[in-house]
């Protein structure tokens, strides 16, 4: 049964995740499986939100959710009433990818059973701090509606530490177990670790916000929206793109700051520990790419969101396996990654 557990966690990654399909592997073993099993139970409470109807249902189940990953007694027997309970209340929209993991959840906790116990301890924390933030800023939203978008920028950058700067500070505590050099240098990354969470998400907010907002969701702030004469209502109107484009830009240098600090988070990796170090550099710098295309451009709200292509995906790859060790040559490439595409400054392999 384990090997059936390990061998779903091993096939349903790919389904779900494009950017962690890449990068998880590279991770040396068995750290490889323990953040495949932390991500697909990260990915299982993202679900829940996402794509279930009705806050207060959401809440019910993040909250039995998170008491799942704590493996109590009755994990076993509960674990397959959670999942019926779960895709009952799914959207009809939901992915077909998300439904199987969701039906997967008695396997996912089966692996995460077999882990170590320092290893599950890390991840059932993270489970419950993301399950309970996640709760929390649902019914601070309920009074207005969950397409009204977040307070202000403060709060935009709370719920992004309750869905990925979390997952920074459990992915911290996996590699400090596996690498004593990063162990000894855990208390600075620990401190960063939430900042590497937060640039990921604000970026996948920023791209996604055309997609959330025909979904009924807006993730972006209401004061920051004001303050450029923008509602959630108006946000896709055309005469209203240049305020738009104002206020993404505003939220880009946001999430610049961040991903300056994420970047500081993964130099501070040991050399020696290349694996870990081009897990965290490759969705840093597929971000800092996706936010030099969303800067200033007017189809920041399209239809077809924009995304990096998959030839740039490639050079990133391939370029940060020869140079992951020598920090002067990660801070030049960064630099060039991150500059604003009106500098001039193209990343190049």
């Amino acid at each position: 049964m384990a090997n059936t557990a390990e061998r779903f966690c091993r096939l349903t990654l790919s389904s779900v995740s494009r950017t962690f399909a890449l990068n998880i592997p590279v991770l040396p073993p068995p750290l490889d499986f323990v953040v495949s099993v932390a991500y697909l139970l990260c990915r299982i409470a993202d679900t829940i939100e996402d794509e279930t109807e009705g806050s207060a249902t959401e809440r019910e189940l993040l909250a039995e959710f998170a008491r799942l990953c704590a493996l109590p007694r009755d994990w076993r027997p509960a674990s397959v009433l959670f999942h019926r309970a779960a895709r009952r209340r799914l959207r009809r929209e939901a992915p077909a990818a998300e439904i199987r993991l969701l039906r997967g959840t008695p396997l996912v906790l089966r692996a995460l059973s077999g882990l170590k116990p320092p290893a599950r301890a890390s991840i059932a924390r993270c489970i419950q701090v993301m399950s309970s933030g996640m709760s929390e800023l649902m019914q601070a939203q309920e009074a207005d509606g969950r397409a009204r978008g977040l307070a202000d920028v403060d709060q935009m950058l709370t719920y992004c530490y309750y869905v990925a700067g979390v997952v920074g500070e459990m992915l911290t505590e996996l590699f400090a177990r596996h690498s004593s050099g990063i162990e000894a240098r855990s208390s600075e990354l620990m401190a960063r670790a939430p900042a590497f969470g937060r640039a990921l998400q604000l970026t996948n907010i920023l791209r996604d916000a055309r997609q959330d907002l025909e979904d009924g969701r807006c993730f972006l702030p209401r004061r920051e929206m004001e303050r450029h004469g923008l509602t959630v209502e108006t946000l896709l109107e055309p005469s209203r793109r240049r305020d738009a484009v104002a206020l993404f830009d505003e939220l880009i240098a946001v999430a610049r700051r961040e991903a300056d600090v994420a970047f500081e988070y993964t130099v501070t990796i040991p050399p020696e520990e290349r694996g870990i170090r081009l897990f965290c550099l490759w969705p840093l710098l597929f971000a800092v790419l996706t936010l030099r295309e969303l800067e200033g451009n007017p189809a920041v709200l399209d239809p077809t969101p924009i995304k990096i292509g998959r030839e740039a995906v490639q050079r990133v790859m391939m370029l940060t396996r020869s140079i992951v060790g020598n920090d002067e040559e990660l801070r030049a490439y960064y630099r060039a990654c991150s500059a604003r595409a009106t500098d001039g400054i193209a990343p190049s392999a």
